[in-house]
């Protein structure tokens, strides 16, 4: 195809140190394939290859940032050569939209070179090959002399006329081949006007490999001979090149390579260090401090360390083991110019692309959340500039970033220091999607959960990182409670904000809800802000803090607790004194306080009542009203279970006066009154009882009882007649086995006791009605405390 006209800023070619440098604009190629071809003045195109470029002097590689690269030396292959001053070479860019490179648009470029300032012995290590260029006007040699070289060195004797041939010197032995024969092991040798070259591939047949101030050097010891009538031509053309010497830190990388080679310099007493010259992409670098690059030598070794993301290189993204990291690369050259007493100069030249390892640089996540704007602002870095926010997950809901801006997410991209950038993330602590945990007392806990994906490189792998953020902020304001009271009942007006959703109220351990509320007779209603409750003074639950007579103190307490972990944060009481004339008060521990109201006529001296123990008076008296104080284990009160309830029961009696008469029936002037007092009290619920300690080896276990039946009781119902009553107790309900009169028996305080009472007498007008039966702790039938079984039966 025709050759076309270059697009503008498509190719950059410059001429250093004898080597021609060729970039092509990777933009202009993009989705594009393109071929070199080497222009030769007589043979034509030649297209290239790895083959070619390693025997010809070539090198087609890229930079650090991806632009292809051409490097060709002038004494490379199909480079014309005017008095080894002048050179030129020919390039032929093959563009195509296919990789069968059909329909291509051929450029062509020609470039060119004026080098002069040749030395006695060039050497450029490139990264294919190593090339020793020799000056040949060395003084010519006499045939006496020619015969002696012959003589010392017999491989001579053989060398044809006119002819160059090789001689390798190897661990393997010496060996003499053509120059067409080196060329087929990728060689290369040709003589110009005044010079002879030697260009060879690294680790041939015959190289070898020598350690030279712990840098491995590679190594081929050659000699070019050359024979013509009265001339013997014997060359050097050894060359050696570095195949390591790099090393790397966290943050620098070190390239070293040995200031003396051996096998260069014979004679190392007569070395002598001229210049030393770095370069970075082509170019020589005159003062590389400035560029924080570091060039020094020393006795044995040059060395040139680079900080890690310096100029010049370039910091590429990565992702490795789904980690994320960065490598550094940067193209640098090396140039050392020194004299011996055998060679007067040589030019020594080394092109050395470098690569680091696979860094790992984990991003951070900083947290620049604003409290008291309640917004969540994250900040996700550091990234370079080949590294783009892709998607985002919150929660777990995933959002393209096109749907995070459209939810109200704000994401944008932000420069850190070091050429490299970050990506901020605002979203408000009200979003749906952050979680929120109450926490302390009047806190809340908002937590951002996030899952960045990262588009990384020109390959665009996918890198995924997420991250959790938490902020504690005092933004709940926890409810005060307002308590009043009227005549009968007691109110607490609560706020309604957070109930259920941070708190619970709780009555003791039990949650306050509205079925608890009904059951205790409490009202609950509420409006738009509160729950009023309204408690009636002798509800369950209320606290009465002093009763006396005709007057009580209550306290109705409610817990606010946390509905998660049921800490207690506030108490809400309301506390209130009432006038009452009539009331019975059944305390938690087991008192019972009664204010009773006798409305006798005629009426009753009240300080003569009392209850089924005579010495249990009342504590205070008025006309009309009586105040007792006993708790359920004293005054002869009984107890019963009914359902899931214990029931204590006493009586107020009036102790009637009488007059005494002639005969057994008394006369009276007062009434009859008495009144039954019941305590109700949950079985499942702790009853504090009082006890008093006495010597524990006679005092019967806390709870417990002994009872003693007893046989053959006579019972007076009437003076004139005894009757003949029988009582035993039944092991159990079948009533077939008993337990022997006399005998202790052991019961727990629930376990039923099974009596028996048999009436032997056979007189059909008479009939067996039980009265009364109770336990006593002694033999004592009248002593206390008593425990009544059936009362008025």
């Amino acid at each position: 195809s025709a050759p076309y006209v270059l697009p503008s800023g498509f190719v950059e070619s410059s001429c250093h140190s004898r080597i021609f440098w060729m970039k092509l604009n990777k933009l202009l190629l993009q989705g594009k394939f393109f071929q070199l071809e080497i222009n030769d003045p007589y043979a034509g195109p030649i297209l290239l290859d790895e083959k070619l470029a390693s025997r010809c002097g070539y090198v087609l590689s890229e930079d650090v940032w991806g632009n292809p690269i051409f490097r060709a030396s002038v004494l490379g292959c199909h480079v014309a050569n005017e008095a080894d001053e002048l050179f030129s070479l020919t390039v032929n860019i093959k563009v195509s939209s296919f990789s069968s490179m059909r329909a291509a648009v051929t450029y062509t470029y020609p470039m060119y070179c004026s080098y002069s300032s040749w030395a006695s012995r060039e050497i450029v290590c490139e990264e294919n090959y190593m090339e020793v260029s020799v000056k040949t006007d060395v003084p010519a040699v006499s045939n006496d002399y020619t015969v002696a070289w012959m003589s010392a060195l017999p491989e001579t004797q053989n060398v044809a006329y006119q002819l160059w041939q090789l001689m390798f010197v190897s661990p393997s032995g010496r060996k003499t081949i053509t120059v067409s024969d080196a060329a087929k092991l990728g060689y290369s040798f040709n003589n110009t006007l005044s010079r002879v070259y030697l260009r060879a591939p690294y680790h041939s047949n015959e190289s070898d490999v020598s350690v030279v101030s712990g840098v491995n050097m590679n190594m081929v010891t050659s000699t070019s001979m050359y024979r013509q009538r009265w001339l013997l031509l014997l060359i050097d053309t050894t060359v050696s090149c570095p195949v390591d010497g790099i090393s790397f830190t966290d943050t620098t990388l070190t390239w070293t390579v040995p200031s003396v080679i051996p096998t260069l310099v014979v004679q190392e007493s007569t070395f002598l260090s001229k210049n030393i010259f770095m370069g970075v992409d082509g170019r020589v670098i005159a003062n590389p401090e400035e560029k924080n690059y570091l060039l020094e030598d020393n006795e044995t070794h040059i060395r040139i360390t680079i900080p890690v993301g310096a100029e010049g290189g370039q910091l590429k993204s990565s992702v490795s083991g789904g980690v994320y990291g960065v490598i550094y690369s940067i193209d640098l050259f090396l140039e050392h110019t020194w004299t011996d007493a055998d060679w007067q100069t040589t030019k020594y030249t080394v092109i050395k692309s470098i690569t680091t390892p696979f860094m790992p640089q984990i991003p951070t996540v900083i947290n620049n959340t604003l409290p008291e704007e309640r917004l969540f602002n994250v900040a996700f870095g550091h990234f370079l500039p080949d590294v783009s926010l892709v998607a985002i997950t919150i929660g777990n809901v995933p959002f393209t970033l096109r749907e995070a801006q459209h939810h109200g997410f704000k994401i944008y991209e932000t420069p850190f220091s070091n050429r490299t950038k970050g990506f901020i993330l605002e979203v408000s602590f009200d979003d749906p999607y952050i979680l929120k945990e109450y926490v302390n007392r009047n806190e809340t806990k908002y937590t951002l959960l996030i899952n960045y994906t990262i588009s990384v490189g020109p390959e665009m792998t996918l890198y995924y990182h997420s991250a959790e953020v938490e902020c504690v902020i005092a933004d709940i304001e926890l409810p005060e409670a307002l308590g009043y009271c009227d005549e009968e009942n007691m109110f607490l007006a609560i706020p309604t904000f957070g109930l259920h959703q941070y708190w619970n109220l709780y009555l003791g351990n039990k949650l306050l809800n509205r079925h608890v509320a009904l059951t205790n007779g409490y009202l609950a209603a509420t409006n738009s802000t509160h729950l009023i409750l309204q408690i009636p003074l002798f509800a369950v639950g209320v606290i009465y803090e002093e009763v006396s007579f005709q007057k009580i103190k209550a306290r109705f307490d409610v817990a606010l607790r946390k509905v998660r972990t049921m800490e207690t944060l506030q108490m809400f009481s309301v506390s209130c004194s009432f006038n009452s004339s009539a009331f019975i008060i059944c305390h938690p521990d087991g008192t019972i306080t009664v204010s009773a109201q006798m409305k006798t006529v005629p009426a009753i001296d009240m300080s003569k009542t009392k209850l089924r123990d005579s010495s249990c008076k009342p504590r205070e008296y008025s006309d009309g009203h009586a105040f007792f104080k006993f708790h359920v284990t004293t005054c002869g009160t009984s107890v019963r279970f009914e359902g899931d309830h214990i029931i204590y029961e006493n009586e107020i009696s009036y102790e009637k006066e009488t007059l005494p008469g002639q005969s057994t029936p008394t006369i009276t002037r007062d009434p009859d009154y008495r009144l039954t007092v019941l305590c109700y009290y949950r079985a499942k619920e702790t009853l504090v009882l009082g006890a008093s300690i006495s010597d524990p080896s006679t005092s019967p276990p806390f709870g417990s009882g002994t009872m003693v039946p007893r046989s053959n009781i006579a019972v007076h119902r009437r003076i004139r007649q005894a009757l003949n009553v029988v009582s035993r107790v039944s092991k159990d309900e079948s009533f077939v086995e008993f337990y022997e009169p006399n005998m202790p028996i052991l019961k727990q305080p629930v376990e039923p006791v099974f009596l028996e009472v048999e009436l032997k007498d056979e007189n059909p007008n008479v009939e067996l009605c039980l009265e009364n039966c109770w336990v006593t702790r002694s033999l004592d039938f009248n002593s206390t405390p008593r425990w009544n079984i059936i009362v008025d039966g």
